[in-house]
């Protein structure tokens, strides 16, 4: 899938319908992006958790600027990640899994009582666990220990890189979740795979470092990273020596049957 993240409601419009029309031009992009992950603008503004999405683009939850998007990406949208603490009566949460669009919750930090309200309204599936959040947290009452408290009633999503979860944390990670509930992703960006450097993703100059990871120059904080998800699954099977079923069941398995699109595609 295509992520479009948080930037001007006319902006990720623009790259919704730019991402479409390139599909209609071309058979191998149409058959590599299934469909698109809106993730903002609809997120908790706080620093820590909204990452690197622009801070002045993030907005209060508004259901007809979620139409505009969904219409200028024509039933393409699978996933929109959101922060379920600003869904006010979880009115997004409901409108979208009414048109079986998948709800994640990211960029965030919901009670854990909001927490389960959401997953009660149509909350499935979190977005990077570990990651969206600040590096210092409440030692019991913090956004992971509540979401892997809910773990059987969300599909849960871990970037296997070994940098934004290290990889002891992350085998940690996996066994409390199940193989049967976690979903690996890249969290990449338009650079990856194109080596360290510097490059523009929207209105942002980001840097690819040696290690793979994306950040803002100057800045600690992860905007992403330049993995790819072969190099992701040689991470679980060669590094942390899970076993090819497993592995496989995580990366590719798990997404489709999250997407219900098993065997489509």
């Amino acid at each position: 899938r295509a992520t479009v993240t948080t930037a001007d409601i006319e902006d990720m419009k623009s790259r919704l319908q730019r991402i479409v029309e390139l599909r209609r031009e071309d058979k191998q992009v149409e058959q590599m992006i299934y469909g698109f992950h809106i993730e903002g603008p609809f997120i908790n503004s706080e620093p820590g958790f909204r990452g690197a999405h622009p801070p002045e683009k993030i907005c209060p939850v508004d259901t007809d600027k979620m139409e505009y998007l969904l219409d200028a990406a024509e039933g393409l949208t699978r996933i929109v990640t959101l922060a379920p603490e600003v869904d006010e009566h979880f009115r997004l949460t409901r409108m979208l899994t009414k048109n079986k669009i998948i709800v994640s919750a990211g960029h965030c930090d919901p009670t854990i009582s909001v927490l389960r309200s959401a997953i009660d309204s149509g909350l499935s599936m979190f977005t990077h666990l570990g990651n969206g959040c600040p590096q210092s947290l409440n030692r019991h009452d913090n956004i992971i220990q509540r979401v892997l408290s809910l773990r059987e009633d969300l599909w849960i999503c871990l970037i296997a890189d070994g940098i934004h979860i290290p990889f002891f944390a992350l085998k940690n990670y996996l066994a409390m979740v199940g193989h049967e509930k976690s979903i690996i992703v890249t969290d990449a960006m338009a650079a990856a795979g194109a080596g360290p450097g510097r490059y523009t993703l929207s209105n942002l100059v980001l840097e690819v470092g040696e290690d793979r990871v994306v950040r803002e120059p100057g800045k600690p904080n992860f905007a992403g990273s330049a993995i790819s998800m072969k190099r992701s699954k040689v991470n679980l099977t060669d590094v942390m020596r899970i076993d090819e079923v497993s592995a496989c069941k995580m990366v590719f398995d798990n997404p489709m049957k999250a997407l219900g699109v098993q065997g489509e595609i």
